[in-house]
């Protein structure tokens, strides 16, 4: 079975994670994070972090798992 990966890129607040959800949304998909900073719990200012919640060990945004974001301890 051959995956497809969908990449976005672009700078900090350009709308990278909103067009991510929508593809989401239409496409069965997850979020994978790629980003060196939303890792790190606390520090969702200036990372620009989406304010999701953890539902059974999986952070949750807008419905949508994502990955690798809020979960290491900042030292």
């Amino acid at each position: 079975m051959n995956k497809k990966v969908i990449l976005i890129v672009g700078p900090t607040g350009s709308g990278k994670t909103e067009v991510a959800v929508e593809l989401c949304h239409k496409l069965p998909a997850e979020i994978i994070s790629a980003d060196s900073r939303q890792v790190y719990k606390y520090l969702s200012i200036g990372t620009n972090k989406p304010i999701g919640k953890w539902e059974n060990n999986e952070y949750i945004y807008k419905g949508i798992p994502y990955h690798l974001v809020d979960f290491l301890e900042p030292y």
